[in-house]
C-alpha cells in the first residue's frame, strides 16, 4: 500500500455507473451525467488518491487485496438501467465470500443500492446481508424537505455520525463522518435497515414517508468497514457538486479505507525479508561503531575535551576510526567526508584529546548537494544535539534522505529552500534517544565558526512519530471528533512524514521573507522570548496559508499540512517543556486563545468541538495581526516594538499578574536598555490557562513518552 488509499471500483457486473467518463457518453450519450461517477474518481485522485476500475474477471481475495477501498455502485438488469453492460449484476457466491473475507480482513466497502432494490435484478441485498445491512423496497417521499420541490429528492437528516476510534475504545480518537457534509440530497430513494452497532449518518426526516427511516449508514465488521447509501445518485456527475456531496463522498471513502497500520506492516514485513547479509554486516559494524561512542562517552568534559583514562580514549578512538572506516564502503557518496572524519579523529589524538576540532570534517560534509531520496549517511561528530545533550560528545548517526519528487517538485515551483534536508533515523547513538529532531552543523565542535552554514537536518520521521502519539491521544482525551482525513493523518507514520517535510520546508524559508523588522534568525540575540514565539507562529500561520493554497492547487500532502500546524500547536507546543522562556509553547497558546476568543473552538461540557470550516480563515485573521506588528515595527523603536508584541500577545493570553511589561511603558526601567527591560521579563510570563493546566496533567506520560520516539 502507498500514502494514500487505492480505490477499486467494480464495474464488471453491469453496474449504472462508470468512473470512466468516455464509457459514461457511451453508455449515455444524450445525458452522460446520470451514468457517470468520473467528477467523484476526479475527487480522490485530487485527494492523492489512486482510483481505478474492474472490468472484467472474477472478484478473488489477491484482487481485492492490493486496494484499500472496493465500491460497487448500483449493479443492474439492462431492462432497468443504462449499465457498463460487463458481465452479470449478480455476484456468485464466490465473490461475495471473497468480499466479506476481504472486509473481515480490514479492507472497506462503499456499497450504493437504489429505490426498489429488489428489481434490478441484482443480488446487492445478497452481499449486504453479509454484514447485517437491509435495504427496504421502497421510494422515500417527502414533499416539506425536499430539492426543488420534488418529493422524491429527499433531504437527508443528519444524525450523530461520530464513530469510535480504530481501536474502538476511549484510547482512540473518535472520528465525525459529517465533519463538513451536514447536507446531503437522497434523490429516489430507497432506506436501509441498520444491524446492531451501526452509526447511521443520514434517515428520512419526520415529515417522510416513511419516516426517520436511515438513508446511509457507517458499519464495522470484523478488522474492517462499510459504507451503504440507499441512493447512488448522489455522487454521480451531475449532482456531487450539490449540497456537502463532494465533501460527504470524501469523508466516507477516507473513513472506509484500510487502516494505515495494516499497509505499514506490510511494507516493514517486506523490507525486514529484503535485507542481505553484506547490509546485516553493516548493521553489526554500526553496532560496534555505538559502542565505542557510547564508552567513550563517560570520558569526554562538556566541551568534548578527553578528562578520563587518556590511554582508554586512544583505544576507543582507534576503535572507532576502525568502523568508520569498514562502513566507509557503503556510504561511497561521503568517501571524502568519511575520510575527514577519520584524519581529524587522528588529529584529535595526536594533539592530546583536548577540545575536539571537526572544521575539516564539516567543510566536507554536504548533504545539501545530495538531496536524493532514500540515499543514506554516516555521520560521526563531537557534537551537541539540540533539545537533547546539551554537551560536545562524540555522536553518530545513521540517516537517510527523505526527498521524494513531490517535494522536490514543490521546492522547484516557488519554494526554494537548498538548505533544507529531511532526514530519517536509521540508528543513533545516545544523544538522539532525547527529544531532539535535528542535525545542525552549529552543534559540531570547531576551532572557528564557518563563515556560512549551508544545511539544516530535521527529522520528520521522529516529528511524525511524537505528533502523532501527543495528537492522538489529545483528542481522545479532549473528545475531540476528528474529520476522517485527520484521523487518518494520525494513524499513518508514512502521511505524517510526508506532511511534516512539506511544513518543514515552507516555515524554514519563511524566517527569510516577509516584512521583517529584525534579523529572523535571533535565537542567541536578547529579546524578550515572546518575539521569539511570535516569529515562530508566524512561519506556521504562514505555511498554514501557504498549504490552503497548495490544497487548493490539487498538493494532496497539503491538507495535512494544515492539521498538523493546528494539532501541534494546540496539542504538543503548549504542554511541553519547562515554563521557563518556552516561546514555542506560548505560541500555541496565542493560537488557541484567538481561536477560543472567536468561537472556532470551544471546550464546553469537558469536550473540544472545532468548527472545521472557520479554521482556515481563523488562521488567516491572527496572521495578519501578526503581520501588521511586523509591519508597523519597521517604523518602531525596538522597545516600542518589544511592547507592542507584548499587548498583542496579552490581548489574547492573560499575562502574569506580577507582570511589569504589562503595566505598561512607564513601569519599566528607563536606564540600562536592552538588559535591564529583558530581566524584567519573568521567566513564565505568560502562564498555562486552566485548560492547559488540566491538559498537561493528563498527557505529561504521554509527552515523556515520545523521549527517543523511532517511527
Amino acid at each position: 500500500m502507498t500514502t494514500f488509499p487505492s480505490i477499486l471500483f467494480d464495474e464488471a457486473h453491469s453496474e449504472a455507473w462508470t468512473i470512466r467518463r468516455d464509457v459514461a457518453e457511451a453508455m449515455n450519450p444524450a445525458h452522460p451525467d446520470d451514468n457517470s461517477y468520473a467528477r467523484a474518481a476526479g475527487a480522490l485522485r485530487a485527494l492523492g488518491h489512486a482510483v481505478a476500475a474492474h472490468t472484467e474477471g472474477p472478484i478473488t481475495p489477491s484482487l481485492l487485496s492490493a486496494h484499500d477501498v472496493f465500491v460497487v455502485a448500483h449493479p443492474s438488469a439492462e431492462l432497468w438501467e443504462r449499465t457498463t453492460g460487463l458481465g452479470s449484476p449478480v455476484f456468485p457466491v464466490e465473490e461475495l465470500d471473497a468480499i466479506e473475507a476481504y472486509v473481515a480482513d480490514g479492507g472497506g466497502l462503499i456499497v450504493l443500492a437504489e429505490c426498489e432494490q429488489e428489481k434490478y435484478g441484482s443480488n446487492l441485498t445478497e452481499l449486504l446481508a453479509r454484514f447485517g445491512v437491509g435495504v427496504e423496497h421502497l421510494t422515500v417521499q417527502d414533499p416539506a424537505n425536499c430539492h426543488n420541490k420534488v418529493a422524491t429528492w429527499v433531504l437527508g437528516a443528519p444524525q450523530t455520525a461520530v464513530v469510535p476510534g480504530a481501536a474502538g475504545t476511549d484510547a482512540a480518537p473518535a472520528q465525525d463522518l459529517l465533519a463538513g457534509a451536514r447536507q446531503a440530497c437522497f434523490y429516489r430513494s430507497g432506506t436501509l435497515v441498520p444491524p446492531d452497532g451501526a452509526n447511521v449518518l443520514f434517515a428520512t426526516s419526520g415529515t417522510a414517508d416513511p419516516a426517520r427511516r436511515p438513508l446511509a449508514l457507517a458499519v464495522r465488521h470484523g478488522r474492517g468497514r462499510i459504507v451503504v447509501l440507499a441512493d447512488s445518485d448522489l455522487f454521480g456527475d451531475d449532482s456531487i457538486g450539490d449540497y456537502d456531496h463532494e465533501r460527504l463522498w470524501e469523508n466516507l471513502v477516507t473513513w472506509v479505507a484500510r487502516d494505515p497500520a495494516d499497509a505499514a506492516g506490510e511494507r516493514a514485513s517486506h523490507a525486514a525479508g529484503a535485507q542481505d547479509a553484506q547490509e546485516e554486516e553493516y548493521v553489526r559494524v554500526f553496532a560496534g561503531l555505538k559502542a565505542a561512542v557510547e564508552e567513550l562517552r563517560g570520558l569526554q568534559a562538556k566541551d568534548g575535551s578527553v578528562t578520563g583514562d587518556r590511554d582508554r580514549a586512544v583505544a576507543l578512538v582507534g576503535d572507532i576510526v576502525d568502523h568508520v572506516v569498514r562502513l566507509a564502503p557503503r556510504f561511497p557518496h561521503d568517501r571524502a567526508y568519511l575520510d575527514a572524519v577519520v584524519a581529524d579523529f587522528r588529529k584529535w589524538v595526536a594533539d592530546g584529546l583536548g577540545v575536539p576540532d571537526f572544521l575539516d570534517s564539516l567543510d566536507a560534509f554536504h548533504p545539501d548537494t545530495q538531496r536524493v531520496d532514500g540515499l543514506e549517511h554516516l555521520v560521526v561528530f563531537p557534537m551537541y544535539t539540540q533539545n537533547g545533550n546539551l554537551d560536545r560528545n562524540i555522536e553518530a548517526v545513521w540517516i537517510r534522505t527523505v526527498w521524494p519528487e513531490w517535494l522536490a517538485e514543490l521546492e522547484r515551483g516557488g519554494y526554494d529552500n537548498p538548505m533544507f534536508v529531511p532526514i530519517a533515523f536509521v540508528d543513533f547513538t545516545s544523544g538522539y534517544d532525547t527529544n531532539s529532531a535535528v542535525l545542525f552543523p552549529e552543534t559540531v565542535a570547531v576551532r572557528r565558526t564557518p563563515p556560512a552554514f549551508t544545511w539544516g537536518g530535521i527529522f520528520c520521521d521522529r516529528e511524525a512519530a511524537r505528533f502523532r502519539v501527543v495528537s492522538g491521544a489529545a483528542a481522545a482525551t479532549l473528545k475531540l471528533a476528528l474529520p476522517p482525513d485527520a484521523a487518518r493523518l494520525i494513524a499513518s507514520q508514512q502521511l505524517a512524514q510526508d506532511t511534516f517535510v512539506m511544513w518543514d520546508l515552507i516555515h524554514d524559508r519563511t524566517h527569510s521573507h516577509g516584512d521583517l523588522p529584525f534579523d529572523p534568525f535571533m535565537i542567541k540575540q536578547r529579546m524578550p522570548y515572546w518575539l521569539y514565539a511570535l516569529e515562530e507562529l508566524r512561519c506556521d500561520l504562514t505555511a498554514f496559508g501557504e498549504a490552503v493554497k497548495l490544497e487548493e492547487a490539487g498538493v494532496p500532502q497539503a491538507k495535512y499540512v494544515q492539521y498538523a500546524i493546528l494539532f501541534d500547536r494546540l496539542f504538543r507546543f503548549p504542554i511541553t517543556g519547562d515554563r521557563v522562556r518556552n516561546y514555542d509553547g506560548l505560541g500555541g497558546q496565542l493560537l488557541f486563545a484567538y481561536l477560543h476568543r472567536n468561537d472556532i473552538v470551544r471546550w464546553t461540557d469537558n469536550r473540544l468541538t472545532v468548527d472545521w470550516e472557520r479554521i482556515a480563515d481563523g488562521i488567516a485573521d491572527l496572521r495578519g495581526e501578526v503581520e501588521k506588528l511586523y509591519r508597523d515595527g519597521i517604523d518602531r523603536a525596538k522597545l516600542a516594538h518589544w511592547l507592542a508584541a507584548h499587548q498583542l500577545v496579552a490581548a489574547y493570553v492573560e499575562p502574569h499578574p506580577a507582570s511589569v511589561w504589562h503595566k505598561g511603558a512607564d513601569a519599566l526601567p528607563v536606564e540600562g536598555f536592552p538588559k535591564a527591560v529583558v530581566d524584567a521579563v519573568l521567566s513564565d510570563e505568560f502562564p498555562l490557562s486552566m485548560f492547559y493546566e488540566a491538559l498537561r496533567r493528563k498527557l505529561t506520560d504521554v509527552v515523556e513518552s515520545t523521549r527517543g520516539i523511532r517511527a
